[in-house]
């Protein structure tokens, strides 16, 4: 199997599950595999003081007016799953708390992720591995002990899982990318690795695709000026079509590694060598 290539709606859509919608054809068009989305609880995942607080926003003048707007509710999960098998994409999310997870359970997505915020949630995180779904886990903003733990708790469960290489800054500086931690932890955890990007162009994520990763993952936008504390990390339609076509070339290119004569040489070979001994010529092949 091929990169398996990840479309971050994540809370681009705005609280409007048209636009939702809107991406999810991207997603289709340019030939992605899967799109996500992030659920949270408000009142769980933020306190009441910090929801207090004022921010001027489309949907009000406080935080809390600000990230309930941002949220869709059941009828719009309910919408975009029957869209998804409309139009034939699977979708998943990530929860940043138990009561989001739970809430996920209600439909029969393949797939669960762990934000790299929420890898260090030991409770919610037994929670999503007693599934037993494939999981994908960023591995962002954490610490060795962290991930070897998270590695236990969906190895104690039997849950597959796969890492994902994640730098958490938004967006993320080339230079800070460190892409060689995916052969570290390939070779730490004998598990397949794929790479969440939230770099502002597209050579970073091509340089992970030439590393054999296996999944990835990118933010992906209508418009990059739209509002939205995530779109400036995204990336437009054409891009991400630039991205997924390359890497599938990259993909290809990679090849199994055997050092062989190919078919192709095989005539190529003979007719450069004809004028050597015929012992070093490649004829007898």
């Amino acid at each position: 199997m091929g990169i398996f290539i990840i479309g971050e709606i994540g809370i681009n859509h705005n609280g409007d599950c048209s636009i939702a919608k809107q991406l999810i054809d991207v997603a289709v068009d340019v030939g992605a595999d899967a799109v996500k989305f992030q659920k949270r609880t408000i009142d769980s995942v933020y306190t009441q003081d910090f929801l207090s607080l004022p921010r001027q926003s489309p949907w009000g003048t406080t935080q809390r007016e600000q990230k309930e707007g941002l949220e869709l509710g059941l009828d719009d999960y309910k919408e975009i799953d029957q869209y998804c098998k409309k139009v034939g994409i699977e979708w998943f999310a990530s929860a940043w708390d138990i009561d989001s997870q739970l809430f996920l359970q209600q439909f029969d997505t393949k797939y669960n992720k762990v934000a790299s915020a929420m890898i260090v949630y030991e409770d919610l995180l037994h929670v999503i591995a007693k599934e037993k779904k494939h999981t994908f886990m960023s591995t962002g903003m954490a610490e060795l002990p962290q991930i070897d733990r998270a590695v236990d708790i969906f190895k104690q469960h039997d849950c597959p899982f796969e890492l994902m290489h994640c730098i958490s800054t938004y967006p993320m500086a080339d230079e800070d990318a460190n892409l060689r931690c995916i052969n570290t932890l390939r070779e730490r955890y004998k598990c397949n690795v794929g790479y969440s990007g939230h770099e502002v162009g597209l050579a970073v994520s091509y340089a992970a695709a030439a590393l054999g990763i296996s999944s990835l993952e990118r933010h992906i936008t209508l418009d990059r000026a739209m509002y939205g504390s995530d779109q400036a990390a995204s990336i437009e339609p054409g891009g991400f079509k630039r991205l997924i076509d390359t890497a599938r070339i990259i993909e290809k290119a990679l090849g199994d590694g055997k050092i062989q004569m190919i078919e192709k040489e095989v005539p190529i070979a003979q007719k450069l060598r004809e004028h050597l001994p015929f012992e070093a010529s490649g004829k007898s092949l």
